[in-house]
């Protein structure tokens, strides 16, 4: 018998799921080694941009039957839309069992206040942008609502969404100024705002480290890929770790799970049930 190792939170973002890029195998092993009380999926779990109903291996089946088996078991999980599963924003709201869908979300964590979304309501500019901070909580809503109707835009106009942070992966130098330019923003908005921690995903930039500005500080935390980093953040005795799987393996291991009769039809099939609640 295996002890899984107990947490009161987990967070993985940016999977990928239904991509070659994703790694579900490692995933899969991380999931089945912890037993959470809460599972935090901070976006891009499910890629709706790349998705092609031809391409879903088994092992990206299984991680999606394993995250359903820890929400039957008891494990609250919160799925926070990204900009890569969007198609989901329109459910944001929805509760069915353990699972809720949301945009963001806010947790005091004894009795400290974390503040969780994706970030790619940043992903636009992230230079020059003291007056968001300025304007409070009222900030990040504006700025989601524009990044949402510029790609909306975008879309109308026959051209592809638009993702710096994809964008800049080629270049070193320009990518390390957009992701300390990201960081800061989301820092002194947070800062401005009273959260204790803030915690994001989206540029595939693992990383654990306290803010400061006059006005107080912050500890961001960005919970990686696990497309190349391979990283979730556990929250556990009153403290944050990140995780590396390849560095801090503790046993893992894998459950020869019979998914033989889950199939995408399956997968549709659960998508269309939320819709179906969602209406009614």
């Amino acid at each position: 018998m295996v002890i899984k190792r107990k947490l009161e939170i987990a967070v993985i973002s940016d999977v990928h799921l239904g991509t070659n890029s994703c790694k579900a195998k490692k995933l899969l092993s991380y999931l089945n080694n912890i037993e959470p009380k809460k599972l935090i999926l901070n976006g891009d779990i499910i890629d709706a941009w790349q998705f092609n109903e031809h391409y879903f291996p088994k092992p990206h089946l299984k991680v999606i039957k394993k995250i359903m088996d820890m929400a039957a078991s008891g494990v609250e999980v919160i799925y926070i839309t990204g900009n890569h599963d969007e198609i989901l924003r329109k459910f944001s709201g929805t509760t069915i069992g353990n699972i809720s869908i949301v945009d963001k979300k806010i947790l005091t964590l004894d009795g400290k206040k974390a503040w969780i979304f994706h970030g790619d309501a940043f992903d636009i500019s992230t230079k020059n942008m003291k007056w968001l901070a300025k304007l409070g909580r009222y900030g990040y809503r504006l700025l989601f609502f524009i990044n949402r109707s510029f790609n909306w835009l975008l879309l109308k106009l026959g051209k592809e969404k638009y993702s710096k942070s994809q964008k800049i992966k080629g270049d070193t130098k320009i990518g390390m100024k957009f992701i300390k330019n990201f960081e800061k923003v989301i820092s002194n908005l947070a800062i401005e705002n009273g959260y204790d921690y803030v915690i994001c995903g989206h540029i595939h930039h693992p990383k654990m480290e306290i803010k400061e500005t006059k006005r107080g500080q912050t500890l961001y935390l960005n919970s990686g890929d696990w497309i190349e980093h391979f990283t979730a953040l556990e929250y556990q005795f009153k403290r944050w770790k990140l995780y590396h799987y390849n560095k801090d393996k503790l046993a893992p291991f894998y459950i020869d799970e019979d998914i033989k009769d889950l199939e995408i039809k399956d997968l549709i099939a659960a998508i269309t049930i939320i819709k179906q609640r969602k209406e009614f």
